[in-house]
């Protein structure tokens, strides 16, 4: 009798943060579409008027936060430390979670290599053009930023409030990406057929929950936003990892050895996760253990 009431009550307390979560996401990708224009998610004049209700939704998407936690949360943390800005281990969080992704982009970064296109990186002039452009702002800045502040900083203090850190890490990347469904709506109004832009968006849709399960995790082990930030602007960056590419290489040895690279990668960041990400390196006792228990 005792379990099945206190199942009940966990089952209310879960209503609005899910509310909320789904809520934000609805209002994030709808502010996408309010303005009217005949170019498409590429055209500067599209990208430049996006940047303005991203700029509303920044600042509404904390709302729900404040009014949802529970009160005692707030005499343990300020708001700003529960949305994980806060300067105690930020100079960690944003250093160990962009080495961690790059570890796991080894395979990639060591193509870029051979390629040539790391040397790319040591030139001034092409971080000058980069940031001239607002696709480059849009893609690096505001796409990063704005979502893991909206999806991550304002999702996860309420998912943590009635689910437990591993399950709110799972749960909290769906919303993440459900939202990238509206690029069905764009690709077919670029011409692409109704059933390829569903099945692209499906493929999205499954490595942006699993990225989104790892950004998550960055955020509950380090508490703080820049930690996903830092990795989510670096994967925009590389991309998703063309294995094709790869395979088709042409030098075999070099390719044989990008191949050893991209399992080498995988492995170490599998067992350098747990260890590099440890709350107590970032001074984060918020929503790991106690905040929220």
């Amino acid at each position: 009798m005792e379990a099945a009431e206190r199942s009940t009550d966990i089952s209310a307390t879960c209503v609005f943060p899910i509310l909320a979560c789904l809520a934000l996401s609805i209002v994030y990708v709808a502010s996408l579409y309010v303005w009217s224009s005949p170019y498409s998610r590429e055209h500067p004049s599209t990208i430049k008027k996006r940047f303005v209700s991203i700029l509303v939704i920044t600042l509404i998407s904390p709302v729900p936060v404040y009014f949802g936690l529970d009160e005692k949360v707030f005499q343990k943390a300020t708001i700003w430390e529960i949305l994980g800005l806060r300067w105690s281990g930020l100079i960690q969080a944003t250093v160990i979670s962009l080495l961690l992704t790059m570890i796991l982009f080894l395979g990639p970064l060591s193509l870029q290599g051979f390629n040539g296109l790391l040397h790319l990186y040591t030139e001034p002039m092409y971080w000058l053009q980069s940031v001239r452009t607002v696709i480059w702002w849009r893609n690096q800045v505001v796409a990063p930023l704005s979502e893991e502040w909206t999806f991550r900083a304002c999702m996860m203090p309420l998912l943590l409030q009635c689910f437990s850190p591993t399950t709110a890490i799972f749960v909290c990347p769906l919303f993440f990406g459900v939202a990238h469904f509206h690029h069905v709506v764009e690709r077919v109004k670029m011409g692409m057929s109704v059933k390829h832009a569903i099945f692209m968006s499906c493929f999205q849709f499954t490595y942006t929950t699993i990225f989104g399960a790892y950004a998550a995790f960055l955020f509950a082990r380090t508490g703080h936003v820049v930690a996903p930030f830092a990795a989510h602007s670096f994967c925009n960056h590389m991309g998703f990892p063309d294995l094709f590419e790869i395979a088709a290489y042409k030098d075999p040895l070099k390719r044989a050895a990008i191949m050893c690279l991209l399992v080498i990668g995988l492995v170490a960041w599998c067992f350098l996760l747990m260890p590099m990400t440890h709350p107590s390196l970032f001074n984060n006792n918020l929503f790991w253990t106690k905040l929220f228990v």
